[in-house]
């Protein structure tokens, strides 16, 4: 008899999830249709900074089918008018005295239909008082500058955070006692996450029960109901968070929106179902940016090319309120501290200062753990910039600073320790890979030509899997995540997470990690995540951490329930468990192969005897 493949990590297979896509089967926030739901639509502010005399939400209210009109009164007299972020600060769920940036959320319409909230929405009156807006983050630390965050109280300026790492005076000398210095402006301009599904929800308030339900975009579902319950008051065993499929993240879904907020807390007034999907615009216009960073970068360096020091200062624009999802306050920059990268460098500093703009809130990890995609686009450019200035070539002036083989494990200047690596026969193999050489000859030919070719280059260290320990939390919550596994009596198996897939492939993955561990076949392992009601506390998905964290714990749970098979194993086969061997098919007693028995037969003793 044939057995079916296992497929294992590494093996290929068919990616389970993908049936369902490429059949039109995905099931997604904006596909939840319940029984009496309502629809939504928000107001947005027209203007970048301005404030507002009055709202007059008669007229919208008088509309055939629209059920409320909420304002930001309305929520402060509930003292729901602010919520916090993930970076600590608090963010308006609907203006009150002001708007700070363009498309800030002034009213929400709940209808009958998402076109009777659309048509409210251009009955309701905003009484604006246009003021100065800061769109660029160095007029906001001009003196005279307005403003932005003047509802905190004692706030004198626009300056959010100042942070600084490293040895400040050992980089100095180190660029006292350099034979070359060079240095390097960059701007890396704001840019969006632009998921292909937008950000919305269905909230869900059951009044028999007290139970509130909502469905959302969630990156991180368990993250989410602690937020929830902090912002709403409600006990967090009262709220359950369902993140169906979701149609792309890339940090965009981490964050709490005023939308989630303000459609939970209609159900709440209703007492029925409030939908609330963001418009493509509304998406693009006032959900959470990434980057939108000035920096310089210098490097301090000898003729030959050898890295004396390093040093960055960067201007963070975070927008008009500070939103960021960053692993801990000790960390507003993210892990920038790592863009010393993949280079033995006996000397380093940087330093930050985070600002408030009338723009949207920024600072996500978009695509990147925690703003290395900053940290390594200012390293690198400020090291092709030496290489022009020595004459070197970019690859070798690299290698002559990577950190060895036979340095590891290396504890960089910044305090981060590398656990192993070889860059230079990584360096050797990409260099091959991309044909280097050819691209030298093609570039030389060019330039005889007078045509202008470039070769881009870059080297670097991410850090991923961020987990458990006192580095990184988010809202305090230390970044672990969690596993669960059940094997019924026919070997089937079902294995519950704390992260959410936005697309990564977790049902196939994950799945795989087990196939591995116990033998069974990928196939017949069903993944469930994103129900906080059924799944274990875990801290989401983003910033590469998914596999390294969560898929660890997979591993481990997967081994204890081998461990316990293996006693079950030794009952059958009239063994000792310490007479018992794994073959990473089934378990056999030592020194007799023809004894054994797999998993499959290992669950259904366990039920059966």
């Amino acid at each position: 008899m044939e057995t079916a493949p296992r497929h294992t990590m590494g093996d290929r297979m068919l990616r389970k999830e993908d049936g369902r896509f490429i059949r039109g089967k995905g099931n997604y926030v904006d596909d939840v249709r319940l029984q009496g739901m309502l629809h939504s639509a928000i107001l947005r502010s027209p203007f970048a900074h301005a404030k507002i005399n009055g709202i007059d939400t008669s007229a919208a209210l008088e509309l055939e089918g629209v059920h409320a009109v909420i304002t930001g009164a309305d929520l402060d007299a509930q003292g729901l008018a602010w919520m916090p972020t993930l970076a600590g600060d608090t963010q308006a769920v609907l203006a009150t005295d002001k708007v700070r940036f363009q498309g800030q959320e002034v009213a929400f319409v709940v209808a009958d239909d998402r076109y009777v909230a659309q048509d409210a929405l251009e009955l309701i009156d905003v009484d604006y008082e246009p003021l100065e807006a800061i769109v660029d983050s160095r007029k906001s630390l001009e003196e005279d500058a307005p403003i932005i965050r003047d509802d905190k109280e004692g706030k004198e300026d626009n300056r959010i955070f100042y942070w600084d790492a490293g040895d400040r005076e050992a980089t100095q000398g180190a660029f006292e006692r350099a034979e070359v210095t060079v240095s390097q402006d960059m701007f890396y301009p704001r840019c969006h996450p632009a998921p292909m599904e937008t950000c919305g929800c269905v909230a869900d308030y059951d009044v028999s029960t007290g139970k509130m339900t909502v469905y959302m975009t969630s990156q991180a579902p368990h993250a989410h109901r602690t937020l929830f319950a902090i912002v709403s008051g409600l006990p967090e065993h009262q709220i359950r968070i369902i993140s169906p499929d979701i149609g792309g993240g890339f940090g965009n879904k981490v964050p709490i929106y005023p939308g989630y907020v303000c459609a939970t807390v209609a159900s709440l007034i209703i007492g029925r179902p409030v939908k609330w999907m963001e418009s493509r615009s509304d998406n693009l216009m006032s959900s959470s940016f990434a980057r939108d960073y000035r920096m310089t970068g210098e490097i301090a360096a000898t003729r030959d090319g050898e890295i004396l020091g390093v040093r960055s200062t960067i201007l963070a624009d975070h927008g008009a309120f500070d939103a960021h999802a960053q692993p801990g306050e000790q960390y507003p920059t993210g892990f920038f501290p790592i863009f010393t990268s993949c280079y033995d460098v006996p000397a380093a500093y940087a330093e930050a200062t985070g600002v408030y703009s009338n723009k949207a809130p920024g600072g996500i990890a978009y695509r990147c753990s925690f703003r290395v995609t900053e940290a390594i686009y200012l390293m690198e450019r400020t090291m092709d910039v030496l290489a022009d200035e020595l004459g070197m070539d970019p690859v070798e002036l690299r290698r002559k600073n990577f950190v060895k083989k036979e340095q590891m494990p290396y504890l960089s200047v910044m305090g981060w320790e590398y656990d192993g690596g070889d860059y230079d026969a990584a360096l050797d193999e990409a260099l091959r890979i991309a044909g280097y050489e050819e691209l030298l000859e093609e570039q030389r030919k060019a330039r005889e030509e007078g045509r202008i070719m470039g070769i881009g280059f870059s080297t670097f260290t991410e850090i991923v899997g961020a987990g458990p320990g006192k580095k990184c939390h988010i809202a305090g919550i230390e970044m672990f995540d969690s596993a669960e596994l059940r094997l019924h009596p026919t070997g089937k198996a079902i294995l519950k997470l704390g992260v959410k897939s936005q697309g990564q492939g977790h049902e196939t993955t994950f799945a795989q990690i087990v196939a591995g561990e116990l033998g069974i076949p990928a196939e017949n392992v069903e993944v469930r995540e994103g129900d906080t009601d059924n799944t274990p506390f875990g801290l989401g998905t983003y910033a590469s951490r998914s596999t390294p964290v969560c898929g660890a714990a997979t591993a481990i749970v997967s081994r204890k329930v081998r461990e316990k098979g293996k006693k079950i194993a030794a009952h059958m086969l009239e063994a000792s468990p310490e007479d018992m061997e794994w073959t990473g098919e089934r378990f056999q007693v030592k020194g007799s192969p023809d004894r054994g028995a797999t998993m499959e037969e290992v669950s259904f003793a366990a039920y059966t005897n």
